[in-house]
């Protein structure tokens, strides 16, 4: 955030006050702030900033953009998109066993933000600093004819050649998931119609599935479990079947759709609709953590989580015959149309 970073007014500038922030006053007073307790920022006023990581520690970096129209609704309270812009990066990290530790950002506006979407936005962020425990340390802004799009680099550290990779989980490994699936395939159906399911639904239900999809939460509590006992891991954000046939590779897992872990509230709209199994299996944005042990560590894995609040659910074996099958009620594999989000593909 530099003297290369540019921000215009674009033909589509709604949202203009009557004195639009220039580029300057947007850093400093709003993203500035955010440099707190990061030395190497160097409060946002130079072009690059310098990180030195502690001895004996490796650099685990993701950068997971997130777009107005694909990822988030443009008119979505402007804290809720901070939130999630770093939260889904952050959840990568966790994923590799690192532990967050700062990360650079890009905003590419269509129009000039009024101040108050600013300071919602970096609310947010600070918000979501604080929870994960990390810093902004620099990026970039810019106008763009195209809507809103947030790139956001997440910087992790973990001792060094501790990282956590997503394929090297073995036939006879245990295959575990955290939290609950399908929530925010859920939410975001929601989201975009709000009778979506008629009156299966309480209130309370319809705000918990939204707000997941409004709001991941990276099982960073997780982190030194992970560290101590998987042997590979990723986090689910292109549907559980797409990633589960990731992390297994060439091997193949087996398992009930009622062993998968679902909440109260997504219980209940599948009962309603058991064609909403689709989005419990292919519906993405759950970011929650899927991930292999060895079968002597499956009861100890679930016990350290427990004793930080994190469930975990045991989905089955990895076997040497590949391919990943959801079983309904009477033991038939369920056919999914699509097994997970394609980037190239809106959803």
């Amino acid at each position: 955030m530099g003297a290369t970073a540019r921000l215009r007014v674009g033909r589509n500038a709604t949202r203009m006050a009557d004195h639009p922030l220039d580029e300057t006053e947007l850093i400093q007073t709003y993203l500035a702030p955010l440099t707190r307790g990061a030395a190497g920022a160097f409060d946002l006023s130079d072009d690059a900033a310098v990180l030195s990581p502690p001895p004996g520690s490796d650099l685990v970096i993701s950068t997971d953009p997130i777009i107005a129209g694909v990822h988030f609704f443009a008119d979505d309270r402007a804290d809720d998109i901070a939130w999630k812009a770093l939260a889904v990066n952050v959840s990568d990290l966790v994923a590799k066993g690192a532990t967050p530790w700062a990360y650079t950002m890009t905003l590419a506006f269509p129009a000039v933000p009024d101040r108050q979407w600013m300071a919602t936005f970096s609310s947010g962020l600070e918000a979501a600093q604080h929870a994960f425990g990390c810093a902004l340390v620099g990026g970039d802004t810019d106008s763009t004819p195209g809507p809103l799009a947030i790139g956001v680099t997440a910087i992790g550290v973990v001792k060094t050649g501790d990282m956590i990779r997503r394929r090297t989980a073995r036939a006879g490994n245990h295959v575990l998931v955290t939290g609950t699936l399908g929530d925010s395939a859920l939410g975001l159906k929601l989201h975009r119609a709000p009778a979506a399911f008629g009156s299966a639904l309480t209130d309370g239900d319809a705000a918990f599935l939204i707000g997941r999809y409004l709001r991941p939460n990276p099982r960073l509590a997780l982190v030194p479990t992970l560290r101590s006992y998987a042997t590979a891991a990723l986090d689910i954000s292109d549907g559980f079947l797409k990633d589960c046939a990731r992390l297994v590779g060439g091997g193949g897992l087996t398992v009930p759709f009622s062993r998968l872990p679902l909440s109260p509230s997504a219980r209940l709209a599948v009962a309603a609709e058991p064609r909403l199994r689709s989005a419990i299996l292919a519906g993405g944005d759950d970011y929650e953590v899927l991930f292999s042990v060895a079968p002597e560590d499956v009861g100890q894995v679930i016990k350290a989580a427990a004793n930080v609040g994190v469930n975990v659910t045991d989905l089955g074996v990895i076997t040497a015959a590949s391919g990943i099958s959801v079983l309904d009620g009477d033991g038939e594999a369920i056919r999914n149309a699509v097994s997970g989000y394609d980037h190239f593909r809106q959803k």
